[in-house]
């Protein structure tokens, strides 16, 4: 019978919590890692993971480790800390990183593992914590082929998609370019919302007239469903992590050598916002800050055009 990896999860955020029970739902026997939250961690252990003592004593136990943490820094803490991944790590250990992380940190994680003949797969998420949890998310991947066919099957147990970008880095570049999108559509909204209301044309007007539209879209739609309906909970992004996003998006642009003024505005927004005490905020709620960059109550504007 063909040995079934023994799996490792480092990160279970909103994100990992539900990507790391669909691995157990999967079969695979795993080991899990928290933070200072432990409800995520007894929740898995009530199901039957292990809890690892360190990413290092989960190097030493598991086949394949995903990361799902915030940001690079965090990253490269469990991969090169004295009781990180790579004290432990040995031939044939493949790392799945799920982070939205800077390219060029993974490329340089994703050698060092390589020298001592493990793999660095960067798989970034698309959707939500609700899709985590179905296992509905879909996967960017980073690696080689015959690497990306071994984790495959990992990999469908909390993706309904997983698609091959290229070679280690290329999944991270590209969900850098997806949150660009987003993120952007962030602050275009925002402004838009804000001189519509200066003008006197309401945020329920200008969603009447775009959602149906060529112009609507998804995101559209969570964006304005803060705005108008004041849904809090419409898209759980922060600003700490979209300014973090479009300044890795900023970095990979200027290491490419490509002109980046759209990316460079819409970083702006996003570290104001962070700078100013907004951090904790989610993404929608950027159009409040403009607006009070404006002297505009935005929440005012809306009960004025109900």
């Amino acid at each position: 019978m063909e040995h079934k990896p023994i799996i490792g999860f480092v990160g279970l955020g909103p994100m990992g919590h539900g990507m790391a029970k669909n691995l157990l739902q999967g079969g695979y026997d795993l080991w899990v890692r928290g933070r200072s939250n432990r409800k995520p961690v007894e929740s898995l252990l009530s199901i039957g993971a292990h809890e690892a003592l360190s990413p290092k004593d989960m190097a030493e136990r598991c086949d394949v480790i995903h990361i799902c943490l915030s940001n690079s820094p965090q990253i490269e803490a469990v991969m090169r800390a004295p009781d990180g991944i790579l004290a432990a790590a040995r031939a044939g250990l493949v790392v799945i990183d799920a982070s939205t992380a800077d390219p060029s940190s993974t490329e340089s994680l994703a050698a060092e593992l390589a020298a001592v003949g493990g793999h660095f797969v960067d798989a970034p998420l698309g959707g939500t914590p609700a899709q985590a949890e179905s296992g509905q998310l879909s996967a960017m991947v980073g690696c080689d082929e015959a690497v990306f066919d071994r984790v495959r099957p990992i990999i469908d147990c909390w993706a309904s998609s997983a698609t091959r970008i290229g070679p280690v880095g290329s999944g991270h570049k590209m969900k850098l370019l997806m949150n660009f999108i987003g993120l952007s559509y962030g602050a275009l909204f925002s402004e838009v919302v804000v001189l519509g209301a200066k003008i006197g044309i309401s945020p329920q007007i200008i969603r009447e007239i775009i959602a149906p539209s060529r112009m609507g879209n998804g995101f559209f739609e969570t964006f304005m469903s803060y705005v108008v309906d004041r849904n809090r909970e419409s898209h759980k992004f922060t600003i700490a992590n979209a300014a973090k996003d479009i300044r890795y998006l900023n970095n990979m642009a200027s290491d490419a050598n490509v002109v980046n003024i759209m990316a460079a505005a819409a970083k702006h927004y996003y570290t104001h916002a962070e700078a100013t005490g907004h951090a904790a905020a989610y993404v929608p709620m950027l159009s409040d800050h403009v607006g009070a960059l404006n002297g505009i109550d935005m929440e005012e504007e809306v009960r004025k055009g109900a």
